[in-house]
């Protein structure tokens, strides 16, 4: 399974774009502030342009926020990045270098997170339930 997030709107705030699965719209996101040249500012900015494997792994921190388990898809190997995640959220105060999902793109945020969210969970967790290795390629919008 191939996610593609083509960034399209860049702004001192935040970065908002679209999440494809093998090239098929699936959603909006919205990410810290990229900025251009790329100088990473921990819990500030985006992560780097780039192709990262995906898997659904437990997250710590949400399931203790929950007081149960909650699995996540995670983006690995990240530079200068642990812990990267797609999750339910608005706006780039939602995230610390995770990927948002939403139903609607505003200006520097996304709307309705959580129907996304319910709806991308089980399609990458069926993909990974059949060995199927899911990769996310990130970059500039054309």
């Amino acid at each position: 399974m191939e996610l593609t997030l083509l960034r399209r709107i860049y702004t001192k705030d935040a970065t908002t774009g679209e999440l494809l699965i093998d090239g098929a719209h699936e959603c909006y996101t919205c990410e810290d502030f990229y900025p251009t040249p790329y100088v990473k500012t921990p819990g500030k900015t985006a992560i780097p342009e780039g192709r990262y494997q995906v898997t659904i792994e437990k997250s710590p921190r949400f399931s203790a926020k929950a007081g149960k388990d909650i699995f996540l898809p995670r983006l690995h190997n990240v530079p200068g990045f642990s812990g990267v995640l797609i999750h339910s959220g608005n706006t780039a105060a939602d995230t610390e270098g995770c990927v948002l999902v939403g139903r609607k793109l505003g200006v520097n945020h996304v709307a309705e997170s959580r129907l996304p969210m319910q709806k991308l969970q089980p399609k990458l967790q069926a993909a990974q339930d059949r060995a199927a290795i899911m990769f996310i390629t990130i970059k500039r919008a054309p």
